[in-house]
């Protein structure tokens, strides 16, 4: 090698002063955004900022809240099932969270009352469990009550589950936000998109009827038909089962999207509260 770089500089095909190949290691106390590579100033490519992940703490909502020591969280591996037992009659909301690492989640959530009565049915979906978890509230109706979770999804998608009795304002929730907002009727078979303020960072939503059946889907989209968390409900009761959940809307512009999917004599009622 020695021989070959000799003959080149005595053949006048070597630079005595050409630019080192490498770029050159910053001087103490300069920006190390800047090298120099072939006598060019180059930038350095810049760092993309960190996707933001909404933090359970900023929500009563989160499996955090629900059991801060995680107690009562169970891992609920594809196409297998969870329960929790309430035996206090003397309440009447109990709390479900579902959250994964990232990957999306698949689960069916159902209230099961004595041996064979399920007056109460959660389909919901998440693309991303870590960004958008499945929260909601379920009544009980005052009695001896069971919560199953059970993922649908295939193996490779396993996602932390938790129930547990609403604590504190939880407990009403369902309660106040129809009491402090405005409702809008949607009769059977209808639907109707709701645009969100860019600025919000949560949104509560309760569906709710007269005491007929609830049979309704919520969709909070991003983009022309692009769900990115859906909930379908079925209660024969949808005063003392209203359906009560929340999304976290971590995108700039978001549409939440309500369709009855009962028919035209079971209109229900939709609350909405931005945070």
């Amino acid at each position: 090698m020695a021989l070959w770089l000799s003959a080149i500089a005595e053949a006048g095909l070597l630079l005595p002063h050409a630019p080192p190949l490498l770029p050159q290691l910053a001087a103490p106390g300069a920006s190390p955004r800047w090298s120099r590579v072939h006598g060019l100033e180059m930038s350095a490519p810049a760092e993309k900022a960190p996707l933001k992940v909404p933090h359970s703490a900023l929500s009563p909502w989160g499996i955090k809240e629900i059991s801060p020591n995680r107690a009562m969280v169970q891992r609920v591996e594809g196409m297998s099932r969870k329960t929790w037992k309430f035996n206090d009659a003397t309440r009447d909301r109990v709390h479900v969270a579902l959250d994964s690492e990232g990957r999306p989640i698949t689960a069916d959530i159902q209230l099961w009352i004595g041996p064979d009565w399920t007056p109460f049915m959660l389909k919901a979906y998440s693309e991303n469990g870590k960004l958008r978890p499945i929260q909601t509230l379920v009544g009980t109706r005052n009695k001896l009550a069971m919560i199953e979770v059970r993922n649908t999804a295939a193996h490779e998608f396993p996602f932390d589950a938790v129930s547990n009795y609403a604590e504190g304002p939880m407990q009403t929730l369902a309660s106040t936000i129809p009491s402090s907002t405005e409702g809008t009727r949607v009769d059977g078979g209808a639907l109707r998109s709701f645009p969100l303020n860019p600025t919000t960072k949560q949104l509560e939503v309760v569906l709710k009827t007269d005491g007929r059946q609830l049979n309704a889907k919520i969709e909070l989209l991003n983009g022309p038909n692009n769900a990115k968390q859906t909930y379908e409900v079925f209660t024969n009761n949808g005063e003392l089962n209203s359906l009560c959940v929340a999304f976290n809307t971590i995108d700039p512009s978001s549409t939440v999207r309500i369709v009855n999917l009962a028919t035209l004599e079971f209109p229900c009622y939709i609350h909405l509260k931005e945070n």
